[in-house]
């Protein structure tokens, strides 16, 4: 089960940290798709929120198009995009058979609504046509106000899938989506709702991207020496935001968090004089290191200094490039 925790102390409202943790759980894929969450009592004793505080980050959530209420049931994690609720990649090959009915029924249920064999032949190639068409075009879409997002996913997705990638802020994205005859639309979890209020499916083919889980950097952080100080840094402002919330969960007034973009030089010079350890994406590990040799004379001890694998999980692009039909 993921590890819930809130703090009354700091300038951040309990129920945003609930929030936030819970996003990040999805984004990460630690709660996947048709995941049920913990009911709002579990919540409540784990946290000690009040129900009905943890009531309305549900509602929130819901309103978000990340979670969906099944009444009596419970609150399950909602697929999106162009998802559904798969089996996982280990089980494929021994799947076989099963998909070998799922296309049975489809068949089946086309026959049954007056289809015949050459028509249902025609929607089925018609249908794989328009995906390849829209894999011409690869967009990857995030608000400008976290385009850092945008750029480390970017990066990533040229070096895995060896094609270009644009990258449009989401206040942009209605201009490439009437202009596109056909795309493919590719952003986080985090922002997958938004995404789909702006493009038509119709044209637009929109998948969502989980994130890393960074749980070896939380292990990681957890043995970190009680007053030690920790320095993150990143290209993105969410990810700088989000990693606040959960060190702050872990080890609340333990360790003192030091946060910086790249692009901040003297912020990140002060990060490095002070930091006992430092985390940060790839894309910030060289700008990192070069600022360490800048500000060496002025330590005592250099920290160390810890690189994310990724910020994409390796999932998550795999099966991008099925979605894309790249070997």
């Amino acid at each position: 089960m993921f590890h819930f925790s809130v703090h009354n102390e700091g300038n951040i409202p309990p129920s945003q940290q609930l929030i936030d943790q819970i996003q990040f759980a999805i984004a990460s894929r630690q709660y996947p798709p048709g995941h049920r969450l913990p009911s709002t009592r579990q919540l409540a004793t784990i946290t000690g929120l009040h129900r009905n505080t943890i009531s309305k980050v549900y509602r929130q959530l819901e309103e978000k198009g990340l979670v969906e209420s099944l009444p009596g049931s419970g609150i399950y994690v909602k697929p999106q995009g162009n998802e559904s609720i798969k089996k996982s990649e280990s089980h494929l090959s021994r799947a076989y058979l099963s998909l070998q009915k799922i296309v049975k029924e489809n068949v089946d249920e086309l026959l049954l609504q007056g289809c015949n064999l050459e028509q249902i032949k025609q929607l089925f190639v018609a249908e794989i046509d328009s995906r390849l068409r829209c894999n011409a075009l690869v967009f990857v879409t995030v608000p400008m106000a976290d385009i850092g997002a945008g750029q480390l996913i970017v990066l990533e997705l040229e070096q895995a899938l060896l094609m270009p990638i644009q990258l449009v802020p989401m206040e942009e994205l209605h201009l490439i989506a009437t202009e596109a005859m056909r795309a493919t639309v590719v952003t986080s979890r985090y922002f997958i709702h938004q995404v789909l209020e702006i493009v038509s499916p119709q044209l637009t083919r929109v998948i969502p991207l989980d994130i890393y889980d960074y749980k070896e950097e939380l292990q990681i952080i957890k043995k970190l020496p009680q007053d030690s100080y920790l320095g993150i840094v990143s290209l993105s402002t969410g990810i700088l935001r989000v990693a606040e919330i959960l060190v702050h969960s872990l080890r609340g007034k333990d360790i003192t968090i030091l946060t910086a973009q790249t692009n901040d030089q003297q912020k990140l010079k002060n990060l490095v004089r002070s930091a006992y350890t430092i985390i940060c994406d790839p894309n910030s590990y060289l700008i990192v290191k070069k600022t360490l040799q800048q500000v060496q004379e002025d330590l005592i001890r250099p920290p160390e200094i810890i690189c994310s694998n990724n910020y994409i999980g390796e999932k998550s692009i795999n099966l991008l490039k099925r979605e894309l039909g790249i070997n």
